[in-house]
């Protein structure tokens, strides 16, 4: 049943990707589901923002919430380690590392952790975040549990890294889009200047950019207000007519 259980997460997992991505949601859910696969007290996700800097994005308990926040403001603690090496960390008892990290073990045992396993979640270089299994035992993980863990957190950072791409290349095609009707409203802006002036479409375009350029305008802005009428340019110099 466990082996059924761990396939159907798996596709539900893969769904939620294919579906409209709530990255918040699917943290969350992830989160949970390490809890209830792996067999511990709580789970906690940290990914970092557009800054490299490290945020807490999902905690399956407010205890845990409050820990992983307090990793991040003293900076110390397994998932810090974690993201920083690259490397899986394993604490089996957590009152050992207070030497290494002793605000971090104090507020763990303040709140009955006694075991901490953290995996990176990362794709071949590059690592996004950690995700971190609290458990109120001591105790290690066992092999087969840090591979499930792994696994998860290898699932949805794929997940993220291809949501990312696809934003990117959604936001080039916009930009794309955008410069290419803007460049219809400079084309129409030029045979209306040209027409309106007396001018050649290629001066048009000079007077057109260095108007947009004197008043400190967007090149499009101008074209349009011109093309529907909101704004005028003054008359072409006498060189520009002869």
């Amino acid at each position: 049943m466990a082996e059924v259980r761990l396939t159907d997460v798996f596709v539900e997992m893969a769904d939620t990707l294919i579906d409209e991505f709530d990255v918040l949601d699917f943290m969350h859910g992830l989160s949970a589901r390490c809890v209830e696969l792996l067999d511990i007290t709580a789970a906690g996700v940290m990914l970092t923002d557009e800054r490299d800097s490290l945020q807490l994005v999902a905690a399956s308990s407010e205890k845990t919430r409050l820990l992983e926040l307090f990793q991040l403001q003293t900076e110390q603690g397994p998932c810090m380690e974690c993201f920083h090496s690259g490397q899986p960390v394993t604490v089996s008892d957590l009152s050992a590392m207070g030497p290494w990290w002793p605000h971090f073990t104090e507020a763990a045992a303040e709140v009955s952790f006694s075991s901490v396993h953290a995996v990176p979640m990362r794709l071949r270089s590059e690592i996004i975040g950690a995700l971190n299994f609290f458990d109120t035992k001591a105790g290690a993980m066992d092999l087969e549990k840090q591979r499930i863990g792994q696994a998860l957190a290898d699932v949805a950072t794929i997940g993220l890294l291809q949501q990312r791409a696809i934003r990117q290349r959604d936001n080039l095609t916009e930009q794309l889009q955008t410069a290419l009707n803007s460049r219809i409203f400079v084309e129409q802006a030029k045979g209306v200047l040209a027409q309106r002036l007396k001018v050649s479409v290629d001066e048009a375009f000079s007077l057109l950019r260095g108007e947009a350029r004197l008043r400190n305008r967007r090149l499009s802005d101008l074209a349009q207000a011109i093309v529907d009428g909101s704004e005028q340019l003054p008359a072409a110099p006498d060189d520009l007519t002869r």
